[in-house]
C-alpha cells in the first residue's frame, strides 16, 4: 500500500488513478474465471462455464407462439419470428452446453420495430418469464446522453448478472433487450449525435458479436475496494468475466422517419427499366419492408445493423385491438383496477360498451396499450379516492360512466345514500322490534323521527342500533313504571323525543300519574 501513501492526501482523481494502478498490478490482464473441467470434444472458452444441467430447453415455436398470444393481442407475425428465432437461439445454446455446438452459428439478435404501446417489451418479457432466463431491460437513451463509455453499455450485463442471482452460468445464456435503440443512429442530418451514436453503436457491437465482461467495473469504486479486500484476505484469485456469447440481445425503436427512407427506396427502384412497379404512397407498412440500406441511411453502421439479421415490424394497434386487450389479454389493465378496488373491498364490473368506449378514449391519445392505463386513470382516478370512504361495495362500469366519470360517481354515491337511508330506516324498526321482544313494550317511530336517527348516527359515525341503544338506554324502566300505572304498552317517538329522550320520559313518567296532571304524550 505504499504506492498510495503520501504526505498529503491525494486528489479523488489522484487517488482513483493510483488505485486503477494497483489493481492492474495485482490482477494481470487476460487472466480469467477457472472453466468447469470439460469433455474432450468440447471446444474450449468461456461458456463452458456454463453446463448443460444449469439450462434445459425443449420448446417449439408453436408452442412458444401459443404462450404469447394469451398475453400480447394481434401482432400475429412478429410472434411468430420471434417464436422461431428464440427456439432456434437457445437450442443451440442447449446443444452447445452439451458440447454439441453448431459450427460458424451466427447469434439471431433481434430488432424490433414498431410505435410505442404496441407489446414490443411486453412481448420480450413474456418470453423471459417463459424461458425462464434472467431479462434485463436498458434504455439506449441513456448511453446516448453520456455518449461513449464502454463501461455503460457493459453494465447491462453486469446488471443481468445481478438479475441471475451472481450466477455467471446462467447469466450468460440471458436476455438484454434495449429500447429506443433508433436514438443512437448517427445519419448526417442529426448534428450533435454523430460522434455519441457511432460510439455507443461501436461499445454494442462488441457485446453482441461475443466479448468478455469483467464481473466487476473497473470505474466501481466501491467494487474495487472489495477487490482490494478479498486480495489482502484470500490471495490473488482469477478476474471473474462474462461471455456475451450466447447472451441474445434484442433491441427495439419506433425509428420515426425511417418509413420516409423506404418510400425513397422505393420510388428510386420503381423508376427506369425494368424496375418493379410500386407504389409507395399507398404502402401503410412501408417499415415492415425496411432493408439493410435502409437502416444505414437512417443512421446505423453497416457492422451493427449486420449483427441484427431478425427484423420484426409490430403493427399500430387500432381501436379493436385495444378493446380485445383489455377484455381478453391475460395481462389487462383491467385486473389491476379490480385489485385495486378490492384491497377495499370494492368489486368492480366491467362491462363491454365501457371497456370499448375506454378503448376509443385510448385509441385517441395515439400511445397504443399505453393510452388504455392513461385513460383508465383519467377515469377512475376520483372513484379511487371517494369509494374507499363510503359504504358503497361495488359499481358498474359503462359507458355513460367512462364518458363523464364525475356524473357517474356523484349518482352513484347519491344512489347509494337513498338505498343506505333506506337500510338504516329498516334498522331503526328492527331496534323496535327488538325492544318489544326484550320487553314487552312497543315503540312507534314516525317517519320524521326514523330521519332524525339516520341523520344523527350518520353525523356520528355510530351504527344506528348502537345510538339508538344510547339514546333510548333508560326507556324500558321509565315505560315499564307509565305500563303499571296505566296499562299502556305502545308508545309513539317522534322527532322532538329524539332530540331530547330523557326529558320526554320524564315529563312522561310524572304525568302517568292521575294527580300529577295530563296524560303522557304517547299514543
Amino acid at each position: 500500500m505504499s504506492s498510495i501513501r503520501s504526505s498529503t492526501p491525494p486528489s479523488p482523481e489522484e487517488f482513483q488513478r493510483q488505485l486503477a494502478d494497483l489493481m492492474r498490478q495485482h490482477f494481470a490482464p487476460g487472466v480469467r474465471a477457472t472453466p468447469s473441467p470439460q469433455r474432450a470434444d468440447t471446444p474450449t472458452g468461456p461458456e463452458e462455464t456454463a453446463t448443460a444441467e444449469a439450462f434445459q430447453f425443449d420448446r417449439k415455436p408453436r408452442e412458444v407462439k401459443t404462450y404469447l398470444d394469451r398475453f400480447v393481442i394481434r401482432q400475429e407475425e412478429a410472434k411468430k419470428v420471434l417464436s422461431v428465432a428464440l427456439c432456434d437461439h437457445y437450442h443451440h445454446v442447449r446443444l452447445a452446453l452439451q458440447g454439441h455446438a453448431q459450427p460458424n452459428y451466427a447469434k439471431q439478435n433481434i430488432l424490433l420495430i414498431g410505435p410505442t404501446g404496441v407489446g414490443k417489451t411486453y412481448l420480450i418479457r413474456s418470453i423471459a418469464e417463459l424461458i425462464g432466463v434472467p431479462f434485463v431491460k436498458g434504455d439506449a437513451t441513456k448511453f446516448s446522453e453520456t455518449g461513449y463509455v464502454g463501461a455503460d453499455v457493459e453494465d447491462l450485463v453486469r446488471e443481468l448478472l445481478r438479475r441471475a442471482d451472481n450466477d455467471v452460468a446462467r447469466a450468460q445464456y440471458g436476455i438484454i433487450y434495449i429500447d429506443e435503440i433508433d436514438k443512437i443512429s448517427a445519419a448526417a442530418n442529426q448534428t450533435g449525435r454523430d460522434v455519441s451514436g457511432r460510439g455507443v453503436q461501436t461499445n454494442l457491437l462488441k457485446l453482441m458479436e461475443e466479448t468478455e465482461v469483467p464481473a466487476r467495473s473497473p470505474n466501481d469504486l466501491a467494487g474495487q475496494f472489495q477487490a482490494m479486500m478479498e486480495l489482502t484476505q484470500r490471495g490473488k484469485r482469477p478476474v471473474e468475466v462474462i461471455s456475451t456469447k450466447h447472451i441474445l440481445f434484442i433491441v427495439s425503436g419506433a425509428f420515426t422517419g425511417l418509413d420516409k427512407v423506404v418510400r425513397r427506396r422505393l420510388r428510386e427502384a420503381s423508376i427506369g427499366f425494368a424496375a418493379k412497379t410500386a407504389n409507395p404512397e399507398a404502402d401503410a407498412d412501408a417499415m415492415a419492408v425496411a432493408q439493410t440500406r435502409d437502416f444505414i441511411e437512417f443512421g446505423f453502421e453497416p457492422e451493427f445493423i449486420g449483427r441484427l439479421p431478425v427484423r420484426v415490424y409490430c403493427h399500430p394497434l387500432a381501436v379493436e385491438d385495444l378493446f380485445t386487450i383489455l377484455k381478453t389479454s391475460e395481462g389487462s389493465i383491467i385486473r389491476q383496477y379490480e385489485q385495486t378496488f378490492a384491497a377495499y373491498g370494492i368489486e368492480v364490473l366491467f362491462r363491454d360498451d365501457g371497456l370499448r368506449r375506454i378503448a376509443e378514449l385510448a385509441g385517441e391519445e395515439q400511445t397504443g396499450a399505453r393510452g388504455l392505463m392513461t385513460v383508465c386513470e383519467r377515469v377512475f382516478r376520483e372513484f379511487k379516492y371517494e369509494l374507499p370512504s363510503t359504504p358503497v361495495r361495488r359499481f358498474v362500469v359503462t359507458a355513460e360512466l367512462v364518458g363523464e366519470p364525475a356524473v357517474a360517481l356523484t349518482k352513484l354515491l347519491a344512489e347509494h345514500r337513498v338505498e343506505e337511508q333506506t337500510v338504516m330506516r329498516q334498522l331503526v324498526q328492527d331496534y323496535a322490534a327488538r325492544f318489544a321482544q326484550d320487553h314487552g313494550l312497543r315503540l312507534h317511530f314516525t317517519e320524521a323521527a326514523a330521519d332524525r336517527l339516520v341523520a344523527l348516527a350518520q353525523a356520528s359515525g355510530q351504527p344506528v342500533r348502537d345510538l339508538c341503544a344510547q339514546r333510548f338506554k333508560d326507556f324500558q324502566f321509565g315505560l315499564k313504571l307509565i305500563a303499571q300505572s296505566t296499562g299502556r304498552t305502545e308508545f309513539t317517538i317522534d322527532a322532538d323525543v329524539v332530540e331530547a329522550p330523557d326529558k320526554h320520559l320524564s315529563d312522561w313518567v310524572v304525568a302517568s300519574y292521575p294527580r300529577s296532571g295530563p296524560e303522557p304524550a304517547a299514543v
